[in-house]
């Protein structure tokens, strides 16, 4: 402490800073006592501080079991100054406690006399790191000065005076266990700006931070563009008042007051991460209960960013395109590719309302009442479609509010779509129009036949219609039509893409079998439609099982040098190894059948369906994180070359895609593991980053250019941004294991034993 002859000049001193300091220092020093020093640098992270009590400079930090931090590391520092005793808060010389967090973890705690000394009315953040400058340690030993970094430095108000929440809704921090409570849910989301921010709505933190930005304190003199440099490296808006050239480096001072808050880009942490999920058998460790409610409360806050994601897309749908089948996201411009039955609009229902975003769906249901016609739909639309995302997006509106409007119009398309089922072969046409007179035939390119997965992606949605209608007719139909492709057996349980359908006899039409393109909601549905009836119809759960078999015996490899699992295809009889986006729903698919199998979940054949399925989930998961933009392409090839696979050729576009984000909610709905979460927080941040426009968000031409595409398919909104808010946020009724079934297109349904009309 040097006392100068004035109050205000009392505080810490620091031979880098300089000094007198008000209010509160940090810095790391090395640790002599380490054994481990000659391996790897280790600092402790200490507090300085003065208070208005006392003459002396008080350190925190210097406990022998305080957490070291190493260099080149990352570690995020938590500082509480809290009020005693908070009924006094008004009181100028009320006791404060000074605690200091490292890593999550306390590192120190002191009781402060008076107040700590604060900064005045001008409050101003000192930035600084040494340069690598070479100390005497001990006897003649050497060792390098830290290079410090702050990555970003936040401000929070926890329950103070002035704060506008009101009292019964925000958090106070009056114990020890609340500053512990705080700063691991705050750890947590070290440099992530979108959900820290997010934190400040939920009544864990009062408001968002005072001061919220990133920034780097450069160690060399010189400074190209004479901007403080975010944890990026990239510049930042904040200004500089000033640069002062200490004896050992540089400080910068950055004004406090006013200054902007620095939404950086978000660049994807990469591939390779978290290799202990790759072969399917890690177990994560036991959560504590107050580890669980701070992941809960961080999901939590992120649910609040992707439902404003959701916001933001039906603003532009809403504004441009309202009615229309779908918004073009860069023009503005809207299109009719379903024929103008409002597909944009229907198959968002179900997420407007597990969103809360009542007065949305309110407003939409008005347009099914009043601006729904299906008999004035241009041409032939394809049944498939149709049928999951404007059928389905009826059911589940209905099954979710109760409003008959729902059902009316969907009873309305049943009738029109039946036309579909009348064919020599039972099994249907992939097109039909919807008009009174209407006919209905296969598509142009495969005239002869039908496609596996829309034969067998039609029941769960006509099953419901009849249950809620009394038109059973719409269940025999469906039925009829898979009962028939199931007569053709097959020795593995997999079946060609294409479906011959127009003589009396269907028969298979090619020789290719995928569990992506034209293969996979055909396998879904075997599972789903089993646990629709309730678990009693069980030839579709041996027609699932042996199709699994079929898939884990045949299908399923290893790439090289990194051991990821894939699913590959089958091409007259040739193994291709090449993954479609679209097969990434097998994950989730594979756990759930796993869950609900009938021997139970510890049978031999449903943890191998489950291991399958994560160690799927985790290739899934690297065909993103592995690519510099965070998003995946359409398809992979695995070369087993130098980095196991690589971006199909032809495909190399990113159209918002589901699949992945829907296996990752079923494995955490499934198993509470909150690693899916993280994974599924990355791809929504990806999204956010790269897809983003003005009025919604647009598919991308190639994942690694990132132009974008004017295109935005109605299933973003219908799945993809559902599947990731539901697996963020808990609060919801739908249960996999109990109570539900999501259609393909991610309509929630009632299993038809519990449903009530």
């Amino acid at each position: 402490l040097e006392d100068r002859g004035k109050d205000s000049r009392i505080g810490c001193t620091s031979d880098v800073f300089g000094g007198p300091a008000k209010g509160i220092v940090l810095y790391a020093q090395p640790d002599y006592s380490d054994s481990s020093w000659s391996n790897e640098n280790r600092y402790r992270i200490l507090l300085q501080y003065a208070s208005t009590g006392s003459k002396s400079c008080h350190t925190i930090g210097l406990n022998k079991d305080a957490v070291l931090v190493s260099e080149g590391q990352w570690s995020h520092i938590s500082v509480f100054v809290t009020r005693v005793d908070i009924s006094q808060i008004e009181d100028e010389e009320g006791d404060e406690r000074v605690s200091l967090y490292v890593g999550g973890d306390l590192a120190g705690r002191d009781y402060v006399e008076g107040r700590v000394r604060g900064g005045g009315d001008t409050s101003q953040t000192l930035v600084g790191r040494t340069r690598d400058v070479t100390y005497s340690k001990q006897k003649n030993s050497e060792y390098r000065g830290l290079g410090g970094r702050v990555g970003m430095l936040s401000f929070w108000e926890l329950g103070g005076p002035e704060s506008l929440v009101p009292i019964t809704e925000r958090m106070q921090i009056k114990s020890v266990e609340d500053e512990d409570h705080v700063t691991r849910a705050i750890s947590r989301v070290a440099f992530d700006l979108r959900a820290i921010r997010e934190l400040s709505l939920l009544g864990l933190i009062v408001k968002e931070p005072d001061l919220l930005y990133t920034f780097d304190g450069q160690a060399d003199d010189k400074v190209e563009d004479g901007q403080l440099h975010d944890l990026y490296d990239q510049p930042t808006n904040l200004d500089i008042k000033e640069v002062i050239k200490g004896k050992d480096g540089t400080i910068r001072i950055a004004d406090m007051n006013g200054a902007p808050l620095h939404n950086h880009e978000y660049v994807p942490l990469g591939g390779y991460r978290y290799p202990e999920y790759r072969d399917g058998n890690y177990q994560p460790p036991e959560w504590t209960e107050k580890e669980l409610e701070e992941i809960d409360q961080l999901a939590l806050a992120r649910s609040v960013v992707v439902k404003k994601a959701m916001e933001h897309a039906w603003s532009g749908y809403e504004t441009w395109c309202w009615g229309k089948d779908e918004l073009q996201p860069l023009s503005n411009k809207c299109n009719d590719n379903y024929g103008g039955m409002g597909t944009t609009l229907i198959d968002s229902l179900s997420t407007l309302w597990l969103f809360g975003m009542k007065e949305e769906f309110d407003k939409a249901r008005d347009w099914v009442k009043d601006g729904l016609n299906f008999y004035n739909v241009e041409g032939g639309v394809s049944v498939f479609e149709t049928t999951i995302r404007i059928l389905g997006g009826l059911l589940s509106a209905y099954d979710l509010s109760g409003d008959r409007v729902f059902k009316w119009a969907a009873d309305d398309l049943g009738q029109r779509l039946m036309k579909a089922f009348k064919t020599k072969s039972i099994i249907p046409y992939g097109q039909v129009e919807l008009d009174n007179e209407g006919k209905a035939y296969n598509t142009a390119w495969h005239s002869n036949a039908a496609v596996l997965s829309e034969v067998g992606t039609l029941q769960v949605e006509f099953r419901y219609l009849a249950k809620i209608t009394g038109r059973m007719e719409y269940a025999t139909e469906a039925m009829r039509a898979l009962d028939e492709l199931l007569k053709l057996d097959t020795q593995d349980g997999l079946y060609p893409t294409l479906i011959q359908n127009i003589q009396v006899k269907p028969s298979f039409a090619n020789d290719e079998i995928s569990i992506g393109a034209m293969g996979d909601s055909f396998y879904e549905y075997l599972l789903k439609i089993w646990l629709q009836g309730g678990k009693e119809e069980t030839k579709y759960r041996r027609a699932y099982d042996k199709a699994m078999k079929g898939i884990m015996d045949k299908l399923i490899h290893i790439s090289r040098p990194n051991y990821l699992t894939y699913v590959a295809e089958l091409k007259y009889g040739k193994i291709i190894h090449k993954m479609d986006h679209l097969a990434c729903f097998l994950g989730g698919n594979l756990a759930l059948g796993a869950y609900t199998h009938p021997e139970g979940i510890q049978s031999s054949e449903a943890q191998r369906q489950l291991k399958t399925g994560k160690q799927l989930a985790y290739t899934c998961y690297q065909m993103y994180s592995r690519n510099d933009s965070g998003l995946s392409p359409e398809y992979v090839d695995f070369r087993n070359g130098k980095t196991d696979f690589e971006k199909g050729r032809d495909a190399p576009y990113y159209l918002l895609r589901p699949e992945v984000s829907e296996t990752m909610f079923i494995l955490y709905h499934l198993t509470k593991d909150p690693v899916y979460r993280e994974w599924g927080w990355e791809i929504f941040q990806a999204i956010e980053e790269q897809t983003k426009t003005d009025s919604a968000y647009a598919a991308i031409k190639d994942v690694d250019t990132m132009e974008k595409e004017d295109r935005m398919e109605s299933f973003f909104m219908a799945e993809t941004l559902k599947y990731l808010y539901l697996l963020q946020n808990d609060n919801h009724t739908i249960d996999l294991l109990n109570t539900h079934v999501f259609n393909t297109e991610a309509h929630p349904l009632t299993r038809l034993n519990l449903v009530i009309d």
